[in-house]
């Protein structure tokens, strides 16, 4: 023992005494320390567990650690409650926070920057922005980049958003970050670049982007973003090529931003060079990334290729199958984006507003009804049937295929209307001719204190020109100025072919006029308003006058000009617009044909007239039935009866127009039994013989001296004849000398059109014919008692490149003198041949 323990034999009592007396006092430190270790255990514990907390946390799991950290004396803690916030904020439990940032003793600049990102980020960014300025109210310290950055956010997003009238504020946050000295940051430059493009002063944005002595990726972007949404797409592909001029390495969401400016501005060579880029630098393609390069491709027409994009992504999420549907519709490729859309239902695609919106407008262009009622039934499945796109495109695909109850059951059963639901009911019942509801719609659109759009009026101009309302037309005229529309070029355009049709044509010119800016879509309203009303050589001077403006004529533009030589028979002026539309490039488009075709067959080229027609590469409907006229014209029958077969072995449906040229054809061949199948055959395609094919029938028979077979054809018509079907009937009898008939059928024309000159004059041969004289007179008494005038005829002649128009007994020409004193001499020159006249033949023809 005393080997192992020397030492303790020499401590005496006394010393064992005092040894006692030391042990109080340590054993109250080691007690003190043990508590402080077990209170900074608990810290550790709670910092981990608050740490831990994610979004996918349940609620109660961060109130229960809330709970601990009161029972645990933390809630003075600064660090810990900062973790509780950020905690609440994951948890998306935003008045717990609020709560505990409001008790909160003590809130450092984490604690205040906590809170502004927290509301930033959850799109409270009124909440966020009050909370900034409350930090500055509130706290002596100096803002860090963070609660700047923040609250920058949130200043953009109220901006972006249109909440309040916030153009100072981005000027303030300018000016305090430059006070702050943090104006060279990287972080809140960019910011503020973004904060002063939404706000629309980009060229301040660009002062404070090149003020920046770095720039990240990030900031490139934001600007490049910036001159995009300003419209000013071409200079954001300049700062694109410059910014590859630098170090910083172009991302993909650069490249989505270089995209979009490319679509702006249909640049299919530099969206082709980006997607190039990418391949070549197999830069990683997300699914926003390939949607913006879809969105590009159909938006400049490349809708093939924007499906091989499509087809080539490995996931697709529902902004692909969006992109890919509105592409094909707005490239009316109607067929192809129901395919599509089927296809994403087979697959079992969720479906967005905007898909069945896109769908919808297919469905209108197609008129495909079943298919339209299918779509609306699936958006009441996918619950998409209340969105706003959803409830318009349904109004006007309605609209569209003449279900307008339908239509307006789906407007009733609207809880909000905007402008855009009352224009499609609107257009839909000037579609229907019903212009007092569409009137009506107007005044309860007025009442709701809602805007008329654009459309409105030109809807409401349609109804009123659909019913022949001038007087209206005039009104709406006023309201478009009213409103601030006038210098709009679709208003302009829309006034233009109202007036035209009114026959207004000097309120049209004068429409025409007072636009300061005119694109080619007003200058061809006015040329199809001068050949509508037979104003040919008014549309000769106004091309003129095209020629030196700074528009370019489109196919359009020659096809009203081709009408108008056509009706003038000058076959000098068809063949120079042809000559330039082949210069341009524009001689192959189906109208455009017609318009050949109809011009080359009136002034007697016929031969002209077939190789236009062959020259087309996609002919329509309308192109088959001008080339089926201009034979019917010629004489050739057989071979109009044969365009009509080919036409049919194409697989074109033929229409109204088409069984005009060929009865006219039969008709003018004398064929009696091919004609009389035509008329009957029209039943099997759906076509209900109207005004004209009866009249065609009625000559045909006349002409085959079958008189009393066409007057019993006539009564035995399953509608009112017209007055032009008695007077075809009455132009044969003067023909075949059938007094007795040809009275008939006068005497029924007058009875229905009393006011019509042809029938009198007509009458009126048939009793010059037979040496009537008497009845003669008294048919030119009884136009006179009526008030019926003969339409004056009129006849022109070309020489040196002018149009000489003419009027019986007109003395207006310039060279009036001079035609008369020809015009005795020849009449001098007949009378010493002793020639005679044919005074059965001249009666009336120079009243």
């Amino acid at each position: 023992m005393r080997k192992v323990y020397p030492l303790m034999h020499r401590f005496n009592q006394s010393q064992t005494l005092n040894f006692c007396t030391f042990r109080s006092p340590f054993l109250h430190s080691l007690h003190q320390f043990s508590q402080r270790f077990e209170v900074h255990l608990k810290r550790r514990q709670l910092t981990n567990l608050l740490r831990s907390i994610t979004k996918q946390n349940p609620i109660p799991h961060c109130i229960q650690i809330h709970a601990q950290v009161i029972l645990s004396g933390f809630e003075s803690n600064c660090f810990i409650t900062n973790l509780l916030l950020t905690a609440y904020a994951k948890s998306d439990i935003l008045s717990n926070a609020r709560q505990l940032f409001d008790k909160m003793s003590k809130k450092d600049l984490l604690s205040w920057s906590s809170m502004v990102s927290m509301y930033s980020r959850h799109g409270l960014n009124v909440e966020a922005f009050l909370t900034f300025l409350n930090f500055r109210r509130c706290s002596y310290k100096s803002p860090n980049e963070y609660i700047l950055a923040s609250a920058m956010c949130a200043c953009a997003q109220l901006i972006n958003n249109g909440d309040v009238d916030v153009g100072n504020i981005a000027k303030q946050m300018h000016s305090f970050i430059l006070k702050t000295g943090f104006d060279q940051n990287v972080c809140l430059g960019t910011y503020l670049v973004d904060l002063h493009t939404k706000n629309g002063d980009i060229d301040e944005a660009r002062m404070v982007f090149e003020g920046l002595s770095e720039k990240s990726a990030f900031t490139w972007t934001t600007m490049i973003k910036g001159y995009v949404h300003s419209g000013r797409s071409v200079v954001s592909l300049q700062m694109f090529y410059q910014m590859r001029e630098t170090d910083v390495v172009p991302d993909r969401y650069v490249l989505s931003s270089v995209l979009s400016a490319c679509s702006t501005l249909e640049f299919v060579e530099g969206g082709k060079e980006i997607h190039g880029h990418v391949i070549r630098k197999r830069i990683e393609m997300d699914v926003s990334f390939v949607n913006v390069l879809i969105d590009f491709y159909v938006k400049c027409g490349k809708v093939e290729t924007a499906r091989k994009v499509f087809d080539g992504m490995v996931d697709t999420n529902v902004i692909s199958w969006t992109a890919m549907i509105a592409g094909y519709m707005q490239n009316s490729f109607d067929t192809e984006a129901i395919k599509l859309f089927i296809e994403m239902t087979r697959l079992g695609r969720d479906l967005d507003g905007f898909v069945c919106a896109s769908i919808l407008s297919s469905c209108s262009s197609l008129e495909a009804l079943e298919l339209g009622r299918q779509v609306h039934a699936y958006g009441i499945k996918a619950n998409v049937e209340q969105d706003l796109f959803v409830k318009n495109g349904l109004i006007s695909m309605y609209t569209k295929c003449d279900c307008l109850n339908d239509a307006r059951i789906v407007f009733d059963c609207m809880a909000n209307h905007n402008v855009v639901s009352y224009n499609a009911l609107i257009e839909g019942c000037s579609r229907s001719e019903q212009i007092h509801e569409a009137v009506d719609l107007f005044h309860k659109m007025r009442h709701r204190m809602l805007q008329p759009s654009l459309l409105t009026f030109v809807s409401l101009l349609g109804a009123s020109s659909a019913v022949s309302s001038l007087e209206l037309s005039k009104q709406i005229h006023a309201l478009i100025i009213r409103f601030g529309f006038a210098s709009k070029l679709f208003a302009g355009s829309a006034l233009i072919d109202v007036y035209s049709k009114f026959s207004c044509l000097i309120d049209a010119r004068l429409v025409f006029d007072e636009m300061n800016q005119k694109d080619i879509v007003v200058w061809n309203a006015m040329f199809s308003g001068y050949t509508q009303q037979s104003e040919n050589e008014a549309a000769f001077k106004l091309y003129s006058e095209l020629q030196i403006s700074e528009q370019k004529p489109n196919g359009f533009t020659f096809a009203a000009l081709i009408t108008a030589a056509s009706n003038l028979a000058s076959l000098q002026h068809g063949q120079q617009f042809h000559c330039q539309m082949i210069k341009m490039g524009l001689g192959f488009d189906p109208f455009v044909v017609n318009s050949l075709v109809d011009m080359y067959a009136k002034s007697g080229s016929f031969g002209s007239a077939c190789e236009a027609f062959g020259s087309s590469t996609r002919r329509d409907v309308v192109c088959w039935n001008s080339m089926i006229s201009t034979y019917a014209h010629h004489g050739e029958a057989k071979e109009a009866l044969q365009k009509f077969e080919e036409m049919m072995d194409e697989g074109i449906e033929p229409n109204y127009v088409t069984f005009i040229g060929l009865l006219s054809a039969c008709n003018h061949a004398g064929l009696v039994e091919e004609g009389l199948g035509c008329f009957k055959s029209m039943h099997k395609f759906g076509i209900e013989p109207g005004t004209e094919h009866y009249v065609c029938v009625v000559s045909l028979l006349g002409r085959a001296r079958k008189l009393y077979e066409a007057k019993e054809f006539i009564e035995k018509m399953p509608v009112k004849p017209a007055a032009v079907v008695w007077r075809s009937l009455l132009s044969e009898c003067r023909h075949s000398g059938d007094f007795e008939l040809g009275k008939y059928a006068a005497e029924m024309a007058i009875s229905i059109d009393v006011r019509d000159s042809s029938s009198y004059t007509l009458l009126s041969n048939i009793y010059a014919s037979k040496g009537m004289w008497e009845d003669v007179k008294q048919v030119r008494k009884r136009m006179d008692v009526v008030g019926v005038v003969k339409e004056v005829g009129h006849s022109w002649i070309e020489l040196r490149n002018e149009t000489g128009v003419f009027i019986a007994r007109d003395r207006s020409h310039c060279h009036t003198l001079v035609i008369y004193s020809v015009l005795h001499n020849l009449i001098m020159q007949i009378r010493e041949t002793c020639h005679v006249l044919d005074t059965t033949t001249t009666l009336l023809v120079n009243d």
